[in-house]
């Protein structure tokens, strides 16, 4: 029979990619169809302040996974295809970048519970199960195409017809269905692609686009005129959606569709959970990898949607819910400031599992939540991002963004300006408090980050990391410059793209 004991749940983790904190009908968006996620929030705590670490998504997942910041494990930028050789003539080294570090699911398998993955990875030599998994099933890219996406199956890559949201959703079935006779725990992560790009109608199953496409009108996502920064986006090509309101409504409507088919696919999850009767004993966990800028300042990207790479509230910020029946308040708002960093600590310190370098990782355990307790002692507490030599602290109340080596930064005061509207960066009234942000970012960076791993030392631009960073890369430098503003490109190429 599939595990009841109530000392060691079942965990799983939903991660959703480049999903903005606003798209989910939960936190208000009336456009957007998430009816299983809002049931999930209304059976569960939802997080309208749960923050990346970095707002691009391999940094993202390697912080979520081990708990460390990038400029201690070293992933700095999403991973091009060079990482990643493994169809025929393709060259590269496939990297292994967390080798030397330690996953909350290592500390899982080595205390009895069976781990698995259905869908992204995007940490480097997928073709090999890695961090405690037993049951792998990745995708082999960080995204690309929804139809015949290649998969990774014993260890080949099979290119599946199937729309690959759905993919990803039925190995998930597979294995809650091989775990129905097992006693013993299991965690699995299912990592959709859902909603990354491409956008396009012939992604996507036509039956929703089209009920998006006809009949929202997407008041949800803010008209704004293209942000100076913005760069051309590799699955976009030279689409300019601020600059075109029918690109924009084929964009919105590929991305709505990506969240609602998502949406059903963990409705399917859930069943499952209840068929088997594990639902009670089972922890899910809803995030993001990152947030989103769907025309929001002007930007269509994440943090690598301009260059130098934001840091505004919709790039950092994530959607999150945690589900756990009869141990997580139904329907509550917790309020505090998280972040994918506190994961590992919360969820080593909920199990009773110890870690032996519980002092070097950045992260606070929240589990009393998941003891039906309140969160106390978190009154002062900051959030850091960082995303190679851009990085931010922020409060309740302020934001800083310091970008190493020569700026330009930014500061908003999100008591009076929560959208960001802003930059009070050069106003002498807040002169003293920009220089206490200060301090205390480079506090936190100078006692966290690994000297030899170090983002601000690293010449990342947001399009894509080619292999190991600092001291491990051998003096290379590992990341793409291949960028171009959207500005520069001349009217023909934005009338034809």
């Amino acid at each position: 029979m599939p595990n009841h004991n109530s000392d060691r749940p079942n965990i799983i983790l939903i991660l959703s990619d480049d999903q903005g904190y606003w798209a989910i009908g939960c936190a208000g968006n009336d456009e957007i169809r998430t009816p299983n996620l809002d049931r999930l929030a209304q059976e569960g705590t939802r997080f309208p302040n749960f923050f990346c670490a970095s707002p691009v998504c391999s940094p993202a997942r390697a912080s979520l996974l081990t708990g460390l910041i990038p400029s201690q494990h070293g992933v700095h930028d999403w991973l091009r295809p060079s990482n990643l050789p493994a169809l025929p003539g393709e060259s590269g080294v496939p990297f292994e970048y967390l080798k030397d570090q330690k996953g909350y699911t290592d500390f899982l398998a080595a205390n009895g519970y069976g781990c698995g993955i259905s869908g992204k990875w995007h940490l480097g030599n997928e073709l090999n199960p890695q961090k405690g998994f037993t049951f792998w099933r990745v995708h082999l890219r960080g995204g690309g195409p929804y139809y015949n996406a290649p998969i990774v199956l014993e260890n080949q890559v099979q290119h599946d017809p199937r729309y690959v949201t759905d993919v990803i959703t039925q190995h998930a079935l597979d294995f809650l269905e091989q775990r129905v006779q097992d006693p013993t725990p299991f965690y699995l992560s299912v990592c959709y692609t859902a909603p990354h790009a491409p956008w396009g109608r012939e992604h996507h199953p036509a039956d929703i686009y089209d009920e998006y496409y006809q009949h929202c009108s997407f008041d949800s996502v803010p008209r704004t005129p293209m942000h100076p920064w913005q760069i051309v986006h590799p699955l976009q090509g030279n689409k300019l959606p601020q600059n075109d309101p029918e690109q924009r409504r084929r964009d919105l409507s590929g991305y709505f569709t990506a969240v609602t088919a998502m949406d059903a696919g963990i409705s399917q999850i859930v069943n499952k959970l209840e068929q088997m009767g594990i639902r009670e004993n089972t922890l899910l966990m809803f995030f993001s990898d990152n947030g989103m800028n769907m025309g929001h300042h002007g930007i269509y990207g994440k943090g690598n949607g301009t260059f130098p790479q934001n840091m505004f509230d919709t790039a950092v910020k994530v959607p999150a819910i945690l589900s756990f029946p009869g141990h997580i308040t139904p329907g509550a708002i917790c309020d505090e400031l998280l972040s994918h960093y506190d994961v590992m600590p919360t969820l080593l310190d909920y199990l009773g599992i110890e870690n032996p370098e519980a002092n070097t990782i950045p992260g606070r355990s929240f589990a009393s939540l998941l003891r039906g307790e309140k969160l106390e002692g978190r009154e002062h507490v900051v959030v850091f991002d960082e995303y190679g030599p851009v990085r931010m602290i922020r409060s309740r109340e302020w934001k800083y963004v310091h970008r190493y080596p020569y700026g330009p930064h930014e500061f908003y005061d999100l008591g009076n300006d929560p959208d960001e509207e802003h930059n009070l960066i050069d106003e002498q009234g807040y002169q003293s408090r920009i220089r206490e942000m200060k301090a205390g970012l480079d506090e936190w960076f100078i006692h966290y980050a690994d000297p030899r791993l170090d983002g601000t030392r690293e010449p990342v631009t947001g399009r894509g990391q080619l292999g190991l960073a600092g001291v491990p890369g051998n003096g290379e430098n590992n990341f793409a410059q291949d960028w171009q503003y959207a500005s520069q490109l001349s009217p023909s190429d934005k009338r034809t793209a």
